[in-house]
């Protein structure tokens, strides 16, 4: 079975109501592939998520960026998975690598919110990647490989998640893993999950790309045999979203 192309957009920290429901409105007037091949889900900040979700076109979903990693409670200023389940937010992103370095998440602490969001009926982006001191020393595989053991322990059903590899050192520097370094860490990834979960959830897990991907650079990334997508940060903000959204056509016509 051939695995959806899959493309999010992550608007970090950024925006207005304003500027949000111009977003949202360049969004909606777009001619794009049909989600019968790609699968489009932006992820806006917590305060936007029910205005973008309310004006949002229905074929394109909704994500959070983070949440709690237990039930709601005595947790000021952070938002629970069952919060998001009762707005109708189908989608979060878990263990991205501005919060793994800024607010020091753990692999384990990562891995215990995926699971909790999962059991809420969440669906997950889990984000794993290295930094560019692991990769010059040569680490790349045994970091990625340890952030998605931490989720392997804890999760049994992966038909809700979505892996992004984000190479730390290319998000938001303009540097970009070549569509070889890109493919050759999805491979690598597509077997650590054959070897150490089953041959099915590797087959069929969706592994994106994340780091600086934009309108120039996405077909021949999405082109390559293990990227089945971008999570997008800067260039999900500008019309150009619309042609990464477009190079799920790459898959179509392969």
């Amino acid at each position: 079975m051939a695995r959806k192309f899959f493309v999010g957009g992550n608007w970090k920290c950024n925006g207005t109501a304003e500027e949000v429901k111009k977003i949202v409105n360049t969004l909606n007037e777009a001619q794009v592939t049909s989600q019968d091949v790609v699968e489009v889900v932006v992820s806006p900040p917590y305060v936007f998520l029910p205005l973008v979700k309310s004006i949002l076109r229905p074929d394109f979903h909704v994500a959070a960026q983070n949440c709690w990693v237990k039930k709601g409670g005595a947790f000021t200023g952070e938002v629970s998975a069952e919060m998001l389940v009762n707005l109708d937010i189908p989608w979060v992103i878990l263990g991205h690598s501005e919060r793994r370095a800024l607010l020091n998440e753990t692999n384990e602490f990562v891995g215990d919110k995926v699971a909790y969001a999962l059991a809420q009926g969440l669906k997950v982006i889990a984000c794993v990647g290295e930094t560019l001191e692991q990769r010059e020393a040569g680490s790349t595989m045994d970091v990625v490989a340890a952030q998605t053991k931490a989720i392997a322990d804890r999760v049994s059903n992966w038909s809700n998640v979505v892996i992004a590899y984000e190479p730390v050192w290319a998000i938001g520097t303009g540097k970009v893993a070549s569509p070889a370094q890109a493919q050759e860490v999805h491979d690598e990834l597509r077997k650590w999950l054959a070897k150490n979960v089953s041959a099915d959830v590797a087959a069929t897990t969706r592994i994106i790309y994340g780091g600086s991907v934009n309108g120039g650079n996405c077909k021949e990334l999405g082109g390559q045999a293990d990227v089945d997508g971008f999570l997008v940060g800067g260039a999900s903000l500008k019309p150009e979203f619309i042609d990464i959204i477009k190079a799920a056509e790459v898959k179509k016509s392969a």
